[in-house]
């Protein structure tokens, strides 16, 4: 592989990437691995995970449409306990989360034809230096049963969703102990099983908010092991992310055609960052990356975030077990149907909490995302891409770039520049490569890759 280094294109640019050049090669690189991170991984508590699903399974039903005013059943006696949680929490890191909840009323749809409040739960880890770039683990609070709109009978949803919704209660237990320059929230999002309406209420309440989201991590059934296809497996998990951008303009998307960006967009590296973490910090976890946006044919709370421009995945189970998914309690001809604790397997879910933890850790840690990265080179013998430093960066160490040829999956190849605002990669045709740049800490916490043009922009 040829060595890279800038090129030098004349006096003007002379004047502007010799101080780059001198800074990149007497700058020392930043660690290239977050120490603090490794405990992060083995912290989540299996024990504790299994008792919060057991908690929530013993509301008996969460169902959107179920009751709210009693204190031992329903959605309603569901999302206080959560928020008390929150509140625990909060209390035993000196008040460091902000607990409340976002709502509205739903009506004349299919699944809520009656005004119903939905109702989510938001806790909120302020960064100490860039507080409103913010990374989002978000669990379901709601079940259901096989009728969509019966409020009533029993529908434990143990894994489907009281495993995420205790993920991401554990998570918070895990991160709240430390400080990082971004923000965390950790959210319990009500109405999935109704339309995905918490969602749409939540990212609507973000952008009222001008909360800058740089990921969701929707985890939506993170604690099977056993699927319907006779398979177990405790040790992969999935990670779905968009190919492209929900919310581009048409004049985008006739650029990304002669520019490329298909599966580039910020959800899509968001996803490879997900794997990137998990390969680097955990053991015994392999991510299987989803070039699609859900289940085949099927949807989930991150779908939302994407349509107004929030990146976003889905980390779950490898294997589903659909006899346990959205059924009434009962047994047909020997098989047992229902979501109850006997499909939960508290060791997998505290993994998918760990997933999640070193993955926040790592984007709460990173400096400010690059801005306004652009890539030029037709018709040269070199790519460039120049991006912008934003406000709020006293903890950037600088910049690493990145290329991989257009048929990888993954980044395959990068270098730390440093304190650069642009790079050319002498010598690399940009026909045939993709590139990318992220932003690195100066404890080695790094943002996830941002591809350029409007196609990969965060």
């Amino acid at each position: 592989m040829t060595v890279l280094k800038p090129l030098f294109l004349g006096a003007s640019a002379l004047m502007f990437t010799l101080p780059s050049q001198a800074y990149a090669q007497s700058q020392d690189a930043p660690p290239s691995e977050v120490q603090k991170i490794y405990d992060i991984a083995v912290a989540p508590s299996p024990e504790r995970i299994r008792s919060d699903i057991q908690t929530l399974v013993d509301f008996g039903t969460r169902h959107t449409l179920s009751e709210t005013e009693s204190d031992t059943r329903g959605i309603g006696a569901a999302r206080r306990w959560i928020f008390n949680e929150f509140e625990k929490i909060s209390a035993e890191c000196g008040g460091c989360l902000e607990v409340m909840y976002v709502s509205d009323t739903i009506e004349g749809e299919t699944r809520i034809p009656e005004p119903t409040e939905v109702v989510s739960v938001l806790a909120i880890q302020k960064g100490s230096i860039d507080p409103n770039r913010y990374v989002m683990m978000s669990g379901d609070i709601d079940s259901r049963v096989t009728d969509p709109l019966d409020g009533t009978s029993d529908s434990p949803g143990a894994n489907d969703n009281a495993s995420g919704m205790a993920g991401t209660i554990e998570a918070a237990r895990v991160l709240s102990k430390h400080k990082f320059a971004g923000s965390i929230i950790y959210a319990g999002l009500s109405g999935e099983e109704q339309g995905l309406f918490g969602g749409k209420i939540v990212a609507q309440h973000a952008l009222d908010q001008g909360w800058d989201i740089k990921g969701v991590l929707n985890n939506d059934m993170i604690s099977n092991i056993t699927g319907v296809d006779g398979v177990t497996d405790n040790s992969t998990a999935r990670v779905f992310s968009e190919g492209t951008r929900a919310n581009e303009t048409e004049e985008e998307a006739r650029t990304r055609r002669f520019t490329g960006g298909e599966v580039d967009s910020p959800s899509r590296n968001l996803a490879r960052y997900v794997k990137a973490q998990a390969d680097q910090y955990m053991t015994n976890l392999n991510v299987m990356m989803i070039y699609r946006l859900d289940r085949f044919g099927r949807g989930g709370h991150h779908r939302p975030f994407n349509m107004v421009g929030i990146p976003g995945v889905r980390i779950m189970e490898t294997h589903e077990h659909y006899d346990r998914q959205h059924q009434d309690l009962r047994t047909e001809d020997g098989i047992i149907y229902g979501d109850t604790m006997e499909g939960v397997d508290e060791t997998y879910a505290a993994k998918l909490t760990a997933l999640n933890a070193v993955t926040m850790a790592g984007m709460a840690g990173a400096p400010p995302f690059p801005a306004n990265v652009e890539a030029s080179g037709a018709v040269e013998p070199s790519a460039m891409l120049k991006w912008e430093t934003p406000a709020n960066a006293s903890n950037l160490a600088g910049y690493r770039v990145h290329w991989r040829l257009t048929t990888e999956p993954e980044w395959t190849h990068s270098r730390f520049v440093g304190k650069v605002n642009e790079w050319t990669f002498e010598n690399l045709v940009i026909d045939n490569y993709f590139f990318g740049v992220s932003a690195v800490a100066k404890d080695g916490s790094e943002t996830p890759v941002v591809f350029p043009g409007a196609a990969g922009r965060f």
